[in-house]
């Protein structure tokens, strides 16, 4: 008896490490959420993405299953919530990065804002030009108002990296006037706290990898992500923020607990 248990937690040791670095990692799970008044109809299709972090341990290829599965939802509005890249100075294959992100379909738009990996390695210099080269407008403290078929307004606004770049909640929101629904996109979630009271109704957010590794009593948490880790939460004001778990990962190239996430939101307003 003794021995089959000591063989069972060999054979656990030797999995967990192989599942947290080289099957988890290659994940890429579905959630779907449906936001707003249900007893009205569906009038938009939204899918986030967010922390691709390019890398040797995150190369482009590794986007293929993404780029599947986000075109099959055929979503009317593709928004990535920031990090791109990891460290652009040691992996960077802008042209790769371009041809995959292009591959992405939207039927209204695609929109992104900055992380704080966009800023460093010399990311500053490419980031908005990739994005913009694979046809994602990139928001940085500013915002636009799209009409939809029934004459609806959707306003989708983007506030620059909180850690390292300038945002403003004040300039971006200036680009909002008549709307029936806010969209606003911030790489870190704990900055969401900001919208409240400013009748924005969706809170897109990423940067902390749901804690990236999840071990029991052990809640691994990120700078400006420790208060809003990770799925759906209503603020105080019935805000809706949610925090993307991201794609790829940083510092340590492994998931446990939090698969790489496609986040779905169809929206009724």
């Amino acid at each position: 008896m003794l021995k089959k248990m000591l063989l069972g937690i060999v054979l656990i040791l030797l999995f967990v490490p192989i599942y947290a670095f080289k099957i988890e990692p290659n994940l890429a799970i579905v959630h779907r959420l449906h936001l707003g008044d249900q007893s009205k109809p569906e009038e938009l299709k939204v899918v986030q993405l967010s922390d691709i972090q390019v890398s040797e341990s995150y190369a482009t290829n590794r986007l293929d299953k993404v780029i599947k599965k986000v075109n099959k939802e055929n979503p009317d509005i593709i928004v990535f919530t920031g990090d791109l890249f990891d460290n652009y100075a040691q992996y960077n294959h802008e042209q790769e990065i371009i041809a995959k992100l292009s591959e992405m379909k939207a039927t209204i738009g695609k929109y992104a804002v900055w992380g704080n990996h966009d800023y460093g390695g010399g990311a500053a210099r490419v980031y908005e030009q990739v994005m913009n080269a694979a046809n994602f407008e990139v928001l940085k403290n500013a915002g636009e108002t799209i009409s939809l078929a029934d004459g609806k307004q959707v306003f989708i606004g983007g506030l620059d990296d909180s850690l390292l770049g300038n945002p403003s909640i004040d300039e971006a929101l200036a680009y909002r006037q008549g709307y029936d629904y806010s969209i606003m996109l911030t790489h870190e979630p704990d900055v969401a706290d900001g919208f409240i009271g400013t009748n924005t109704q969706l809170i897109l957010a990423g940067h902390s990898h749901g804690g990236q590794v999840r071990l029991p009593f052990v809640e691994v948490k990120n700078v400006l992500a420790e208060k809003y880790v990770r799925g759906l939460y209503e603020l105080s004001d019935h805000t809706q923020l949610y925090v993307n778990t991201g794609l790829g990962t940083t510092k340590i190239h492994a998931r446990m607990g939090v698969p790489p996430e496609i986040s779905v939101f169809q929206l009724h307003f």
